[in-house]
């Protein structure tokens, strides 16, 4: 079996610049799959959005096929697409998909990977980057995310590895990523913005005539420090058992309050867990099945 991206490609007068737009990196993270479908339609009818559009836009709504089709982050061989990155051509199921992937993503000009927080997770909306080492590409960056128009604009480590955007560092490709809540929904709020986003980010590219949007972003944090942008192992459960939290996204909350507590399986004293920064939440688990050692969520230092 060789695995192949659906990709759909749209062009308009000169073939640069080159913009790759994907969604459905892991299965279960569904506003990007239905935005994406959104823009492919726009494109194909002609839409008033995209009319007059400058370029090559190339859409990819699932890039992991395998993961969507079981429901799940992950696909048939339990690999993370977000961690498997360059891949291999004669690879398991996902190292071949991310080596498809990285072949686009080299191919690209400017890239937006759209994610979601999946089955588990919800995550305040924001655009990111990583801190490049090429001022002009860190510079496209900026402006890309900004042009995205979330929230939250994070800038993380540059260093961590496996990732659609490391494969973009790697090339210089200038590349933003984007989070939108989660927890197995598919909000017709989070639609709009992705769709939006996109659009906002091609006029800031000069690829689209749009009128700019009221500006969004409440916070703008940077942080190059080893590991930032890593989702998945801030505030650690200290058990196996079932979370309650009280919080939300974009919450406040300060150094010593409770996150949550996790209610061990034989019912014994709910252990608390404690935030050890003040910010705002930023990603927050609500499945409420943890195994311990699992994040339960992200406090950003704003």
């Amino acid at each position: 079996m060789t695995v192949s991206l659906r990709q759909f490609r749209f062009q308009n007068g000169p073939s640069a610049p080159h913009l790759l737009i994907t969604g459905g990196v892991h299965g279960d993270e569904f506003e990007p799959i239905a935005a994406i479908t959104t823009l492919i339609r726009s494109f194909r009818t002609d839409d008033s959005t995209v009319q007059g559009f400058r370029g090559t836009v190339t859409l990819v709504p699932i890039v992991n096929e395998s993961a969507f089709l079981r429901g799940h982050r992950c696909g048939d061989d339990g690999k993370d697409l977000a961690r498997t990155c360059p891949g291999r051509v004669d690879g398991t199921v996902t190292e071949q998909t991310a080596w498809a992937l990285s072949e686009l993503i080299r191919s690209a000009d400017y890239y937006i990977d759209l994610h979601t927080g999946g089955t588990e997770l919800s995550v305040y909306p924001l655009a990111g980057y990583v801190m490049h080492a090429n001022e002009q590409v860190l510079s496209d960056q900026r402006r890309m995310a900004k042009a995205f128009n979330l929230p939250v604009i994070w800038g993380t480590s540059p260093h961590l590895e496996g990732r659609s955007l490391s494969v973009a560092r790697d090339c210089n490709v200038p590349a933003i990523y984007c989070e939108y809540l989660g927890s197995a929904t598919c909000l017709a709020a989070g639609v709009d913005d992705y769709v939006d986003g996109c659009l906002n980010v091609m006029a800031e590219l000069k690829m689209l005539d749009r009128v700019a949007p009221l500006d969004r972003v409440a916070y703008v944090v940077e942080d190059t420090n080893p590991g930032s942008g890593h989702m998945q192992v801030c505030n650690p459960a200290p058990c196996t058992g079932y979370f309650h939290t009280s919080l939300k996204p974009g919450d406040r909350i300060r150094s010593g309050d409770v996150m949550g507590i996790v209610i061990p399986l034989d019912q014994t004293e709910p252990k608390p867990i404690i935030a050890e920064q003040a910010g705002i939440v930023l990603v927050l688990r609500t499945f409420p099945r943890v195994q311990q050692g699992d994040s339960v969520g992200v406090i950003l230092d704003v």
